[in-house]
């Protein structure tokens, strides 16, 4: 079974909770449209809060929620009144998370969260000195638009698996923000697929005058994820050193086996030899490559061409 990524969705109900209690009173259906999820989505990520907490998690140490008539109420633990002291570095990291936060759709510029953070860049003396970059492109603005009202676009895609520039034609499903990245979930009408682009490799977007049918828009749950497997998608088979355990858990992968000694046995689907190569480079003896055999090379043979080329 492959694992959902956390990240997204995690940011997310990190941003619920500051909105949530700077809005007495509203609603799923509010804040489903607020953060553009499904509400069916948006219920279970409020299912995860009341697990939050510390030990030894008794009731007053839990976030309690309750939806009474579709509105929502948030009671923060007795833990988050008390004063919180924080280390320079400590208090940074989190200024930087915050930063991030604030760039989750839905979360509100003004609100809470932006106050305390604001605080706290004074309390740092960092305020105007710090910056958090979350991968802005000069055509993010016109595709959420473009989302925004049904509008069909053509777009100049640079593939950096393939190397390749492509036109196509797409109706822009949703743009989310993951791992750093903005993304855009739409209908490829080259492809005739559904596929995912990122915004950063978007090098034009111009108007066709058409529009497309709203009902079309996937409501896959995992459309957070920046990769979904396709059935004819190549599978390999790796083994890693427990020191890698962190692929395990940040990439979706089919089937995951660990072994006594800590190491791991995973299979994943991947979109192009090329992801797979820099994933090993990365890696390095920390893994190889079980299955298929003929791709058992490809991370000393991409070393070894990357040698060359300094050669």
């Amino acid at each position: 079974m492959s694992r959902p990524q956390v990240a997204p969705r995690l940011q997310r109900v990190l941003a619920l909770v500051p909105w949530i209690l700077a809005h007495p009173g509203v609603t799923i259906t509010e804040l489903a449209a607020r953060f553009e999820v499904s509400e069916r989505e948006l219920e279970r990520d409020l299912e995860l809060l009341p697990m939050c907490g510390l030990p030894p998690y008794t009731a007053d140490r839990l976030i309690d929620v309750s939806v009474i008539d579709g509105e929502v109420e948030i009671r923060l633990a007795e833990y988050f009144e008390r004063p919180l002291r924080l280390t320079p570095a400590e208090g940074l990291a989190l200024l930087v998370a915050g930063r991030a936060l604030l760039g989750v759709p839905g979360s509100d510029a003004e609100g809470p969260l932006a106050s305390a953070l604001a605080k706290l860049d004074d309390a740092l003396g960092a305020r105007g000195r710090l910056a958090v970059d979350v991968g802005v492109s000069d055509h993010l603005e016109r595709l959420q638009a473009a989302a925004a009202v049904d509008e069909r676009v053509e777009i100049d895609y640079y593939s950096f698996a393939r190397d390749q520039m492509t036109t196509r034609v797409v109706d822009p499903w949703r743009v989310f923000h993951a791992f750093g990245t903005w993304y855009l979930a739409a209908w490829c009408h080259r492809a005739d697929a559904e596929r995912l682009f990122r915004i950063d490799r978007v090098l034009a977007v111009r108007p066709t005058g058409e529009r497309f049918d709203p009902t079309t828009r996937s409501d896959d749950e995992t459309r957070d994820l920046v990769y979904r497997p396709r059935p004819e998608d190549p599978r390999v088979t790796l083994h890693l050193a427990p020191s890698a355990e962190w692929v395990v858990e940040s990439h979706p992968h089919e089937a995951a086996t660990r072994h006594r000694d800590g190491s791991w046995d995973v299979a994943l689907a991947i979109s192009e030899p090329a992801w797979l190569e820099r994933l090993l480079l990365a890696l390095g003896p920390e893994a190889r490559v079980v299955a298929p055999p003929e791709l058992s090379t490809l991370g000393s043979d991409a070393a070894a061409r990357i040698r060359r080329r300094y050669d």
